[in-house]
């Protein structure tokens, strides 16, 4: 099959040997990740999705705060594997932070009530679709990235530390940089278990 966006998704993987040896600028790299977000679509097209993109110091910074996070509940003994798999997040290039708006969500609850069980899960799925649409787009770029979750054990300390709104409720972080060794060989489960065609 040749088609360009299932191109684009064979070269997204996760990659965990990142690197900071990317031929693209910080602001390139920032204006790729707004329009991807941008484009991305959501449930009543409430555009919920927030993200925050750290280059540098502000990068180390989040993985500094991840590991003395892990560090005050890991037990020390068992904390060196811990400590290795952040450290190859911090080694990438940069970070991108995943939030949604909670008070959109709110809102679009009290302007369509019958669907206000719906709007959170709703949410989820924006934030997915967004999630996804940066990573395909990085990778369109020649640019690794994996996908972690340390919330909500990171939430506080990174809200205060970049002053972010209280209802952007973090979702994801997305490590990205360049990719220093492949992913390993997918494997997919047998199209009969997943897939069902009428015609």
């Amino acid at each position: 099959m040749n088609n360009p966006q299932i191109n684009v998704m064979q070269q997204r993987r996760s990659i965990y040997a990142l690197g900071k040896n990317v031929t693209q600028s910080a602001d390139a790299i920032e204006a790729l990740i707004k329009e991807a977000v941008r484009l991305s679509p959501s449930a009543f097209n409430s555009q919920s999705s927030r993200v925050v993109t750290l280059f540098g110091a502000a990068h180390d910074q989040l993985w500094d705060i991840v590991t003395n996070t892990l560090r005050a509940i890991v037990p020390a003994e068992n904390f060196a594997p811990t400590e290795q798999k952040i450290s190859s997040f911090k080694a990438a290039y940069g970070t991108v932070l995943y939030y949604e708006d909670q008070d959109v969500v709110k809102g679009l609850q009290e302007k369509f009530a019958a669907y206000a069980d719906n709007f959170p899960i709703w949410s989820e799925h924006s934030s997915a679709i967004a999630q996804h649409s940066v990573w395909a787009a990085l990778a369109a770029e020649g640019i690794g990235a994996s996908l972690q979750h340390y919330n909500p054990i990171i939430d506080a300390e990174v809200q205060k530390t970049w002053n972010l709104p209280a209802s952007w409720k973090l979702r994801a972080q997305m490590p990205f940089g360049s990719i220093e060794a492949p992913a390993g060989e997918r494997s997919f489960m047998d199209d009969a278990e997943r897939f069902r065609t009428f015609k």
